[in-house]
């Protein structure tokens, strides 16, 4: 990515890596910049998205037309800074207007070198994604815009996200904790691969001393701060080559830990079980996607981010080397593997986000889940 200057409207172009193109206006930030262009479906919590480290190296465009109403504030942030690659709206809002808000969007995006564009038909570029699939995808602004073949020279010429091992890059570098609210009950070591602020203070809530270690640390690690469970985040890129976190959860389910995943940690817990992983056509995100509990009948809206599943079967549970595994979510658009859960272990996983980061409530009963786990392993 380079960039300069905030945008101010200059002119420019969204090429996409099949040749179509889209033109606009710079927003934010201008220069260049390259990635995996998706789309989100959420209507709100742009700056929750913005920040989320799963969306790392990735060009998000933003189905709501109108965009940057509540400009940008100081509590909502889910890292210590945005992490897309790149950021495509259609309308943004002249002027934020909120008790919140510190700044307009189209300055967090230019102070932070988020080169984004703008005025272009967003509506148009999401069917084109939903038909022809997620793509590499180049903005460009401030610069000769007219020689389109050499534009999509360099957009075929940026990295694709299959087969990417990202979480090393997203991930803290040092261990800290977050205590529990109140009296602590449990403790739980958090591995981070792309985890948001607001996961370890969900459990912290609930009684739990949260260790977040890095995506590298070890089983000597996790097991140095005497965990009563353990959690694998969120986070960026195929889990096909994520082989340590897999490598990790291993052994973390040998010693019958406790154990609870979301997104990327779902797809790990796949990978650890034996099952496979496959990338979606265009993946899932937005804050709006519906999803049935199997073990209740009861259907979550839901707040999703990921653009790979998990290749298990849906119709019977499988034998693994840690006992039999089930299907316990599944997304009811598409039947997409949306949780795990072990029957012989204290094991689950979903694929989506259950801190409402923003997005609904409805998953918050996951964290619950958890704790009654590590009370079960107590007792």
């Amino acid at each position: 990515m380079t960039t300069s200057t905030r945008g101010s409207g200059a002119p420019a172009v969204l090429v996409l890596e099949d040749g179509r193109t889209f033109r606009g206006r710079a927003y934010g930030a201008v220069g260049e910049t390259f990635g995996e262009a998706v789309f989100s479906t959420g209507m709100t919590g742009y700056q929750e998205t913005l920040t989320d480290p799963s969306y790392h190296r990735q060009v998000v465009v933003m189905t709501a037309p109108h965009i940057g109403n509540t400009g940008v504030n100081d509590e909502d942030p889910e890292s210590k800074r945005i992490w897309v690659s790149g950021y495509v709206v259609r309308d943004p809002a002249r002027t934020p207007s909120n008790w919140r808000s510190r700044r307009s969007l189209d300055e967090e995006l230019s102070a932070q070198g988020v080169v984004g564009i703008s005025g272009i038909d967003t509506r148009a570029l999401t069917r084109h994604l939903r038909e022809r699939g997620a793509m590499r995808v180049g903005i460009f602004s401030g610069a000769a815009l007219a020689d389109e073949a050499a534009l999509l020279a360099k957009v075929r010429a940026a990295p694709q996200m299959k087969g990417a091992d990202l979480s090393g890059e997203v991930a803290t570098g040092e261990a800290y904790v977050v205590p529990a609210v109140g009296t602590r009950r449990f403790t739980v070591a958090a591995i981070d691969l792309g985890i948001k602020g607001m996961t370890p203070q969900r459990m912290a809530e609930r009684g739990i001393e949260v260790h977040v270690l890095p995506a590298t640390a070890t089983a000597e690690d996790v097991y140095a701060v005497n965990p009563d469970g353990v959690f694998f985040s969120n986070g960026p890129g195929d889990p096909a080559a994520a082989d340590h976190p897999v490598s990790l959860m291993r052994a973390v389910l040998e010693r019958s830990t406790p154990l609870f995943g979301i997104c990327f940690g779902n797809q790990i817990l796949g990978r650890a079980l034996g099952f496979g992983t496959f990338k979606l056509k265009y993946g899932h995100r937005g804050i709006n996607q519906p999803v049935q509990d199997r073990t209740t009948g009861k259907v979550e809206v839901t707040a999703h981010n990921h653009g790979f599943a998990v290749d298990a079967p849906l119709d019977a549970p499988s034998d693994t080397p840690f006992g039999r595994a089930e299907v316990s979510h599944v997304c009811l658009n598409d039947n997409v593997v949306e949780g795990l859960r072990l029957l012989d272990r204290p094991a689950f996983s979903v694929q989506y986000h259950p801190e409402a980061a923003a997005g609904p409530h409805d998953a918050a009963y996951l964290f619950d889940r958890f704790v009654s786990l590590m009370e079960g392993q107590r007792a």
